[in-house]
């Protein structure tokens, strides 16, 4: 019986290692999330399975370009996913043709699936300074995504950063790093 019990309690402690190694990893290291919508096509796609990296932004700040998850501040267990455009202490600005300025000059980029129409450009019209720990994000499926344009995202303050999307892994067929 002393042996059956020593087994017994030896896996529970293996079972229970295992878990707690789990949660670490996907509480502080990375975890899989899925996109839900169309706001980042054609980079993403809606049922896109990704793996977010959450410690490299413990060690470096987040950077232009970057594929960020984020938690929406009206809505608990909502996040999105959007593309870093303004850097903290940027000014960004759009105009009428849709165009993007950064500090005044205009930003080569290649992301966008098309050109933001007049109607699109939001808050964004005016110029927005990013403030010290805040980030302008844009989906790049720019005439259809809640981003930094409007109001109700505004710009993303780095605590509300979860990680950055950094590997496609479903669909099979399209799985690389972003």
């Amino acid at each position: 019986m002393n042996k059956v019990m020593k087994e017994i309690i030896n896996t529970l402690l293996y079972l229970l290692g295992v878990l707690c190694l789990t949660w670490l990893l996907i509480t502080f290291v990375g975890q899989r999330t899925e996109v839900d919508g169309s706001s980042m096509e054609p980079t993403l796609s809606n049922g896109d399975n990704l793996l977010v990296d959450k410690i490299s932004y413990r060690f470096r700040e987040p950077e232009r370009f970057d594929i960020i998850v984020f938690s929406f501040k009206y809505k608990e267990d909502t996040y999105f996913i959007k593309r870093i455009i303004g850097l903290p202490g940027e000014t960004v600005w759009i105009d009428e043709k849709g165009n993007i300025y950064i500090d005044g000059e205009l930003l080569e980029e290649s992301y966008g699936k098309e050109i933001i129409s007049a109607d699109k450009i939001g808050i964004a019209g005016e110029p927005i300074v990013v403030g010290e720990d805040e980030y302008f994000v844009l989906g790049d499926n720019r005439n259809n995504s809640k981003d930094s344009r409007t109001t109700i995202v505004g710009n993303v303050k780095k605590k509300d950063i979860i990680g950055r999307a950094f590997v496609r892994l479903w669909p099979l067929d399209k799985m690389k790093t972003l």
